[in-house]
């Protein structure tokens, strides 16, 4: 994998990205409306990760100072275990500390053990759950990223 880089999500990305999320979540993915719908929100933000010019992986936030919250994030199963989750994550963290937000919030598949052991990495911490959510037998764990860190900007030691 040569250097993954993140830009912001822009509208002709919309087919790229729904590509991964129909392949990523096969239970009620996200439909290309939807994520045009959310491209179009002034609260919104959404980056893509690009290795060699190819999409693979996206994240976007809700925010509104001083809350912030994961809408979506996902990466290829292609570009899965290479640390591009990892980057997206920290880039949404350092949009809220732009934003002035004071907390980070979002909801992970109970079952999906590598995204909640990343989440817990960055200090995040389980605030609530939603029973039988996604599935019988498949909870939203409801996690906090609060107080946000400083982030340098990316490019910084």
């Amino acid at each position: 994998m040569s250097a993954v880089t993140l830009r912001p999500m822009r509208w002709p990305d919309v087919v790229s990205v729904h590509a991964i999320e129909t392949e990523v979540f096969d239970v009620d993915p996200w439909s290309a409306e939807q994520f045009w719908g959310e491209l179009a929100q002034p609260t919104r933000e959404y980056v893509v990760a690009e290795d060699d010019g190819v999409i693979v992986g996206y994240a976007g936030a809700y925010l509104l100072p001083p809350d912030s919250d994961v809408q979506t994030i996902a990466v290829s199963p292609s570009a899965q275990g290479r640390g591009v989750g990892r980057l997206l994550l920290e880039e949404l963290i350092a949009i809220a500390v732009r934003h002035d937000c004071a907390q980070l919030l979002l909801e992970v598949r109970s079952d999906n053990e590598s995204a909640i052991a990343m989440y817990e990495r960055f200090g995040f911490e389980q605030i609530s759950k939603r029973r039988d959510y996604y599935a019988s037998g498949v909870d939203a764990l409801i996690m906090r990223l609060r107080p946000l860190p400083s982030m340098p900007e990316r490019g910084e030691s």
